[in-house]
């Protein structure tokens, strides 16, 4: 293992360890908790929807923009889309007002942070794909789109963004702002899906 390589990883697991609080509390407000639940509702997935669509498209349009030297397929990683298709499968409605969960800021490093949680829950989005497939009878061609991440490219797709994310880092010194960031999203999220 080359020395970059061992300051990646390192990095990377620092990043895990000081966010796994936030992601932890994240995962058990109700929720986050309902739609994995094999009892769920359409009600209770159009909600989860509905507070993540407001969560992508902030980060699609304040977010992305401030990155967009950083990580090179932007464009590819677009999601609310597919966020307002699944609502419009099962009768939701898309907000219409807005709401930006983040702090705004200019710091790449930061907003770096920020893509890290967002992107990060397309793994996560396998697993309640499972769940809104047995019991709401949706899948990734319908009403579940958002939740099948990249398809057969999640895996890659996630990989990418961390070599890009890590080569930052390790250019720019930025380690503390990028762990900032991401923990600052845990936490938005957190307030903005328990309001």
């Amino acid at each position: 293992m080359n020395s970059d390589t061992t300051a990646s990883v390192s990095f990377l697991e620092r990043l895990r360890n000081e966010t796994t609080d936030a992601h932890t509390a994240l995962e058990r407000i109700p929720v986050s908790a309902a739609i994995l639940k094999p009892e769920v509702t359409k009600e209770e997935y159009a909600d989860y929807l509905k507070l993540m669509f407001e969560v992508v498209s902030a980060l699609e349009t304040e977010v992305h923009p401030k990155i967009s030297t950083i990580i090179s397929d932007l464009s590819d990683r677009k999601k609310a889309k597919d966020l307002a298709n699944d609502l419009s499968h099962i009768g939701g409605t898309i907000p219409l007002d807005g709401k930006n969960p983040f702090e705004t800021t200019n710091d790449k490093a930061f907003n770096l942070g920020i893509a890290y949680v967002v992107e990060g829950s397309t793994l996560g989005g396998r697993f309640i794909l499972k769940n809104i497939q047995a019991n709401l009878g949706l899948d990734e061609n319908a009403g579940a789109t958002y939740f099948a991440g990249y398809g057969n490219k999640t895996g890659s797709m996630w990989k990418s963004f961390l070599n890009e994310m890590t080569g930052f880092a390790s250019k720019t010194n930025s380690e503390n702002q990028i762990i900032a960031g991401a923990n600052h999203a845990f936490e938005a999220i957190h307030k903005h899906l328990s309001a």
